[in-house]
């Protein structure tokens, strides 16, 4: 799928988009590229300037959790004098989502750039990428990307002739949807099997290695560089109160033009749906899950009435999550939809936590059971006292994104899950 932009907004992680061999440092350096980190290196800017600039901004992390970013870099310890990590997710797993891939394929050189900020604003001198097992070509790209930094003096030691040094490693991963917890790929890292680490410490004090790290998004630390250089109060106001600037969304299902489309925080879901060309074959929109196969559906009606920022999304009863919007049309079985999401969380469990080793599998067997036109009425109750017993039971979050589709698609959609277990098909024709 690719990235499709509305020429009318900023963009602000697809600037390269347009330009002839966007990937390159020389197509990157043309946008300003490398002249913030060397602006604030040379001048020696304090840190607190830069961490305040990212607070006015209210770039909030782009991974799924949104948490303020200027606050989390904050939280790492100033005057520890052993080494610190800066860790990058591009561990992008979870279903709906491909928007960070495009970073990697088309302006990896912002990425590398807003990572060599956060290693001097928090006094790391090393960082990782964590990418993603799955995009192999993605990975050549950034390692390409990284030994053009290296070569021109971008990366390494004595930046630009001062004793600011940063040193920026790919990190491949083997797919697995867990190491995109930010513990367990922590434990990948480190050579480990990629499972959680129980919170706290948390990474900011015990990280990679046992050292104070910060973890954020591809999108996240993508955002940085134009932050700084335009100013954090411009990124604010292309957003809206509470979600500031711009945000990547990754629309695919039932529309016209899936793909990955750049647009300001704020904007009404009825015209990303427009950009993404509709739902497709003239049909009408049933649901859409706004962010990532973890957060809550939504009905069509409420959906259309959303807009596309933290709170306004929350407030239709969902996430924004990573911004991954899956459109599902009047032709979609919403059980067999659901049968589809539950094995996914089954078989990616890591099987460390037993609520979330033991309920994922019968989540989607009675799910399945069901949808094979064997299911009672009684397993809506059960379907719902297992996912109830999940949430907020394990040491990450993966519990949770199991349940929640469940509960809210039987919440939303429970007359179809009926007709299935009352007369053994599903309502859905044609």
């Amino acid at each position: 799928m690719s990235p499709s932009l509305n020429a009318t907004l900023n963009s602000v992680c697809f600037r390269t988009i347009d330009k002839p061999n966007p990937a390159s440092l020389e197509t990157y350096r043309s946008l300003g590229g490398y002249e913030v980190l060397k602006r604030i290196i040379t001048e020696q800017t304090p840190a607190v300037e830069i961490i305040n600039e990212l607070k006015l901004s209210n770039l909030r992390g782009r991974g799924g959790a949104g948490f303020p970013t200027g606050l989390k870099w904050s939280f790492m310890p100033k005057n520890y004098e052993g080494d610190k990590y800066l860790l990058c997710n591009s561990d992008e797993g979870e279903p709906g989502t491909f928007k960070d891939r495009d970073i990697l394929r088309y302006n990896p050189h912002q990425l590398i750039e807003g990572m060599a900020i956060g290693g001097y604003v928090m006094g790391a001198k090393t960082g990782y990428n964590y990418i993603h097992g799955e995009i192999w070509a993605e990975y050549e790209i950034f390692e390409r990307a990284l030994d053009e930094a290296r070569a021109a003096g971008l990366l390494g030691d004595n930046l630009f002739g001062t004793n600011f040094s940063f040193n920026l490693y790919a990190h491949h991963g083997y797919g697995a949807y867990i190491c995109g917890e930010e513990t367990a790929l922590l434990e990948s890292v480190e050579g480990k099997k990629g499972q959680p680490r129980f919170k706290p410490p948390f990474p900011a004090s015990y990280g990679l290695y046992g050292k104070p790290t910060t973890i954020n998004n591809t999108e996240t630390f993508a955002s940085v560089p134009y932050i700084l250089q335009h100013g954090g109060q411009h990124f604010l106001d292309l957003g809206v109160a509470n979600s500031g600037g711009t945000k990547l969304f990754s629309v695919s299902g039932h529309v016209e033009k899936p793909g990955n489309f750049e647009v300001n925080m704020g904007l009404p879901f009825p015209e990303l749906l427009a950009l993404a060309g509709g739902v497709w074959k003239g049909r009408k929109l049933k649901a859409v899950i706004p962010g990532g196969s973890s957060v809550p559906v939504v009905p069509a009606d409420v959906m259309m009435a959303t807009n596309m920022d933290y709170d306004s999304i929350t407030k239709a009863g969902s996430m924004l999550g990573a911004g991954s919007v899956i459109v599902m049309d009047e032709s979609t079985d919403m059980v067999k939809a659901l049968d589809r999401l539950s094995y996914f969380y089954f078989e990616e469990s890591c099987g460390q936590c037993t609520p979330c080793r033991e309920g994922t599998g019968w989540l989607w067997r009675v799910v399945r059971r069901i949808a094979d036109g064997k299911g009672r009425m009684e397993d809506l109750d059960l379907l719902t006292d297992v996912s109830t017993n999940i949430s907020g039971r394990t040491i990450c979050a993966l519990g949770d994104a199991a349940a929640t589709p469940v509960l809210s698609f039987i919440k939303h959609f429970r007359p179809e899950f009926e007709y299935y277990i009352q007369h053994g098909r599903s309502m859905i024709t044609g």
